[in-house]
């Protein structure tokens, strides 16, 4: 089981992702919003804003998201880290219930392209 620091790491690593991100990736990770990645073997939620291309103001909390963020994952510890290692499809893992992704019509079509 990944812990709260490997997490932690794997966000870290996905910021750094996204800023360093070039023509329709950074455009489609160009949004501003609020987001929230509930770790659910960790009842560990890591809350942000994404914004331009960079996610910003990261916070952890226990438990799950106390508010509703605009963007909103939920997934375990491992698949976090398998996601932004590049182990695990985000697709299959989306579609098979691993990973949930919440967010409004648009920005799913936004998103589609980074994950």
């Amino acid at each position: 089981m990944a812990t709260l620091d490997q997490c932690r790491d794997a966000l870290d690593k996905l910021a750094e992702n996204l800023a360093g991100a070039n023509g329709d990736l950074r455009g489609a990770a160009a949004l501003d919003r609020s987001v929230s990645c509930w770790i659910t073997d960790l009842d560990t939620t890591f809350v942000g804003r994404l914004v331009d291309s960079r996610i910003e103001d990261v916070t952890t909390l226990s438990g799950p998201p106390p508010e509703r963020a605009q963007i909103r994952l939920a997934m375990t510890g491992d698949d976090l880290v398998a996601l932004v290692d590049g182990e695990l499809h985000f697709a299959r893992a989306w579609g098979s219930g691993r990973v949930k992704l919440e967010a409004g019509l648009l920005d799913l079509v936004r998103l589609r392209k980074l994950l």
